[in-house]
This record gives structure tokens, sequence and C-alpha cells, in this order.
């Protein structure tokens, strides 16, 4: 049902018809870079973390990992990933398919820069078999961002701390 959900949020737009679907599953990042024959970096995950008021969601490039430090200086607490019983229900996507799209109301989504080094990236599209191809513009507008924020390193950087 997840997908139909995000279906319909693309619908209001008159995109739906870019919503691709795969046989096979593309629940992980490699999953999904082997599916659309691209690299990790350019598959978009979309990671839920808990708040006081509910869970968050924060968009980053599949190569990317969060960086607590950057993630409590700038939210001003510790970051505590919903675990995969909650996803669902809080979010309304199952784990495999989270995206920002046809979400539960009132849930914040911030865009990490991360992806900032791509003209196009690959959220999934509310199943573990489904993806779209954005436009970082199109990312922003879709998923209704309330702005964008540092929180992850990549790997050079990692490796260069």
């Amino acid at each position: 049902m997840s997908i139909e959900t995000a279906r319909a949020h693309f619908r209001m737009y008159g995109i739906e018809d870019r919503v691709m679907e795969f046989d096979a599953s593309s629940a992980t990042v490699e999953l999904a870079s082997r599916a659309l024959c691209v690299h990790i970096a350019r598959i978009s995950k979309t990671l839920a973390f808990k708040t006081d008021k509910g869970c968050m969601l924060i968009i980053c490039s599949g190569d990317a990992r969060v960086d607590n430090k950057k993630f409590k200086d700038f939210f001003n607490f510790k970051p505590k990933m919903l675990v995969a019983d909650e996803v669902n229900e809080m979010v309304g996507h199952p784990v495999g398919g989270v995206c920002p799209f046809g979400i539960k109301e009132g849930i914040p989504v911030y865009l990490d820069e991360s992806l900032l080094r791509f003209d196009t990236v690959f959220p999934a599209a509310g199943s573990p078999s489904s993806a779209i191809e954005l436009s970082i513009d199109e990312l922003f507008k879709y998923s209704k961002a309330k702005g964008w924020v540092d929180v992850s390193r990549i790997p050079d950087e990692a490796e260069n701390a």
C-alpha cells in the first residue's frame, strides 16, 4: 500500500509515471545501486530519527554516514534512529522503502548537503523495490524539505578527519 501513497503524492505533481518498480529488491543502498546501475552515492537514503514530538527524516547520499557530533550540534539532541517496528507506523512506509513522499502529516524532512554533489539522485518510492530519479531541486520541492543540513560525512571526509 505504501508505494500507492508515494504514487498519489507524485500524482499531485504529474510525475507518478516516473516511479520505477523492480522485480528484485532495492531495499538497501547496494541493492538499489545494482538495480539502477548507478554508483551507491547517487542513491538517496532516508533515515528516520526519534524526536521529542515523534520523528524526523534526513535524506542523504548513499555513501554518507551520519556524524553524531554534527547531528547533535545542529539539532541539539543525540541522534537515535527509529527501530524497524516503529518506521512503518510512524512514517507510513516500510523499511527499505522509506522516503519523504506521502508520509504521515507533521514529520519534518531535511536534506543533507552530501546530496549536493549530484544533479540527480534516486530515492525510494514507498516500497522495498521502487525508486524515482529526481533532480536536487525536485527532491527539495517534492519532499517538502524544511531545509538543508550538514550532519554527515562521506567516506573521504571520514578518513581525513
